[in-house]
């Protein structure tokens, strides 16, 4: 495990520890998220911990094609019940995700720190938003990095049911058409798992990346 100095430098991530943590500290600049999302790595931490810097020995992506859409999101899709935008509401979608509620969670590890180093990025032209309306109002989307050929998936949030699948699979479709690779989950959940998402090792992600 590397700590961290004012340098923008981050250790090939072989050197990660077991449990996926490469690095501690430094900053949150914009300089050196990119340089992070670049070299296969994402900061992720809480309020109460120093800046921790995560490579996993599994990663959680999607290949385009292994895109699960159930019979029931398919009616829903047909049914036209949302509208889908691209990077018209960031903010709002970040502080959504901060702020949602979510099942066995007491806090978010979106600090204030890492809301305002993301919206940054997002004037910078690297973080970017999917947002979901329902009859004019947000009630989903999520948001991330866009690399160009891999977008590194962050978070996301829904108010009603559905509504952030959505956001996956047209992000997951338009991505596709735009010939990017994968798109980057980070680490696995069930709700990704559902909708196609597997692990991959560290190397193999590794080289998706840089190749």
């Amino acid at each position: 495990m590397y700590f961290l100095s004012r340098e923008l430098y981050f250790p090939p991530v072989h050197y990660t520890s077991p449990e996926g943590i490469i690095a501690i500290g430094g900053d949150l600049s914009p300089e050196r998220i990119m340089l992070a999302y670049r070299s296969g790595i994402f900061p992720w931490f809480d309020d109460d911990e120093p800046i921790l810097w995560w490579a996993p020995p599994e990663r959680m992506v999607l290949f385009f094609p292994e895109l699960k859409i159930s019979k029931s999101m398919r009616n829903v899709i047909n049914r036209r019940m949302f509208t889908v935008t691209w990077n018209t509401a960031f903010e709002q979608v970040i502080s959504n995700c901060r702020s949602i509620k979510r099942d066995g969670q007491t806090g978010t590890w979106i600090t204030p720190e890492m809301k305002a180093a993301y919206i940054k990025l997002h004037e910078m032209g690297y973080a970017k938003s999917v947002e979901v309306w329902q009859d004019g109002e947000l009630v989903g989307g999520l948001y991330g990095i866009d690399l160009g050929h891999i977008f590194c998936g962050e978070s996301m949030f829904s108010t009603v049911s559905n509504a952030s699948k959505i956001a996956f699979i047209a992000l997951a479709k338009k991505l596709q058409r735009e010939n990017y690779r994968i798109l980057d989950c980070q680490v696995h959940n069930d709700h990704l798992e559902s909708l196609g998402a597997r692990e991959i090792l560290r190397k193999d992600y590794m080289d998706l990346l840089i190749s």
